[in-house]
């Protein structure tokens, strides 16, 4: 089968039980998505399908035949961060620095969705992304500067189109974020 891994279509042949985090780091080399509860539970895999955020951990790789995945290795570069991955840097959102990828990506989908967040609607979206150093007000202060950032100066990088509330299963089997 072939996937989209950030726009680039790859051959991959998983196991049908290969969940989509394993076939990221396993076999793609991509370690960005983090493996941490392996329960859907931490947030730290999360990564995009089809714009929305989805746990790596919980999804199948046979699940994301003909659609698009990103991952925090397609957010931006070195040389041309993301304006999320500017503000977390501005906002020292990123203490440890684990779970800041899917913090991300949890992030970038909101913001494909809703351009202009209330600190209630960042929150709300990034409930399901856990962090143990705490630094949960300098994430919504990250978000809401990135929100500034691409609607004021760079609209044209924002991370791909999602719609409805955030849905960490690619089916919509867990009916969303599971932590508040």
């Amino acid at each position: 089968m072939h996937l989209s891994i950030n726009g680039r279509s790859l051959p991959v042949a998983p196991a049908g039980s290969t969940t989509l985090l394993d076939l990221l780091r396993d076999t793609l080399g991509l370690v960005g998505a983090k493996r941490a509860c392996d329960r859907g539970e931490c947030g730290a895999c999360t990564v995009l399908v089809d714009g929305r955020a989805v746990y790596a951990c919980l999804t199948l790789a046979h699940q994301c035949e003909g659609r698009d995945v990103r991952t925090v290795e397609g957010l931006g570069t070195t040389d041309a961060p993301h304006p999320l991955q500017e503000a977390f840097a501005a906002e020292d959102a990123a203490q440890c620095g684990f779970c800041t990828p899917g913090q991300l990506m949890a992030a970038a989908a909101l913001l494909a969705e809703c351009p202009d967040p209330t600190d209630a609607e960042i929150v709300a979206a990034m409930s399901g992304n856990l962090c143990r150093c705490g630094t949960y007000p300098k994430i919504v202060r990250a978000v809401r500067r990135a929100a500034a950032a691409l609607r004021d100066t760079r609209p044209d990088v924002s991370i791909g189109a999602a719609s409805g509330a955030p849905n960490r299963a690619p089916n919509g089997a867990n009916g969303g974020a599971a932590h508040g």
